[in-house]
């Protein structure tokens, strides 16, 4: 009888695809949003799926930034870790989980992904990197350890984080103090481009663009302090590397039928209902219609 199964040795295929399935069948994945510094005092922000929590007594949380698979570099966070010793790990709820996703764009470093990402940072207190003070929880995070699982592309680095001081929002907590898992509304990671919304499925995300997106600093003012779109809106739109060009906006209010008359606020929800669908570059073209 033919088996049902397919059996794999990771010896035999590739670490990319060894990643994949393990990514693809170990879910949903808590995340990690760890701000460090680097020695500098620069801070970086960014996401990790390979994350939980370990022990209440003493508590530990575990992350682990592994070495890219394609070049066998390591990433900023771990190279900050190692130098300060400090991390501040913030949850992800699904308000932020835009900005967060655009955060995990590769961008030089000493550059800022709290802006870039258009996130506020907010000052700790028992260690130096900054809270997102959007993040409903904030543990602040001295590291006891740094394991290193391999020297080859692909191997973790398990960071040992001991919680030394944690923030909650007050907005999710019930009236016993405890934390309301309907409001935390927290999401996880997936394989590919997938999320998972805690109560609510899965949702998509599509990666942030392998070049270098605008970033919600460079979103004009009068859009950044919209009354109608929210911080994922905006970390949606930050994802993008050029804005579109004059005949290329024009060409489409054509053919959309919108008026170069309508309100900042249609025009505002408009651009939403093409978000919404994840269509950022008519969203675009539509906010800059004016």
């Amino acid at each position: 009888m033919m088996s049902d199964m397919v059996s794999i040795s990771p010896s035999e295929v590739s670490t990319a695809k060894i990643h994949r399935y393990l990514l693809g069948a170990i879910g949903p994945r808590p995340i990690a949003f760890a701000s460090t510094l680097d020695s500098d005092g620069r801070p970086n922000l960014s996401p990790f799926s390979f994350f939980n929590v370990f022990s209440a007594n003493p508590p530990i949380l575990i992350f682990s930034p592994s070495r890219r698979v394609r070049d066998n570099t390591t990433k900023h966070t771990l190279e900050n870790v190692l130098e300060t010793k400090e991390v501040v790990i913030n949850i992800v709820n699904y308000d932020i989980v835009q900005q967060m996703s655009l955060s995990s764009t590769e961008y030089t470093k000493g550059e800022n992904e709290f802006i870039k990402s258009g996130l506020t940072m907010l000052d700790a207190e028992e260690v130096k990197p900054f809270r997102v003070a959007e993040s409903p929880v904030q543990f602040e995070c001295k590291v006891t350890k740094v394991e290193a699982l391999g020297n080859e592309g692909g191997a973790g680095n398990l960071i040992f984080s001991e919680v030394v001081k944690i923030h909650l929002h007050k907005s999710i907590l019930d009236e016993n103090g405890n934390i309301n898992q309907h409001k935390i509304d927290q999401v996880a990671r997936m394989g590919g481009n997938w999320y998972s919304r805690a109560n609510m499925g899965m949702f998509e995300v599509p990666k942030p663009i392998t070049t270098l997106g605008i970033g919600v600093d460079n979103i004009p003012e009068e859009i950044r302090r919209s009354t109608v779109l929210t911080g994922n809106n905006l970390g949606m739109l930050g994802n993008i590397e050029k804005l579109p060009l004059r005949k290329e906006i024009d060409a489409f209010l054509v053919s959309d039928k919108i008026s170069r008359n309508a309100t900042k606020e249609e025009l505002h929800k408009k651009a939403q209902h093409y978000l919404n669908k994840n269509d950022i570059l008519s969203a675009w073209k539509v906010l800059l219609a004016n």
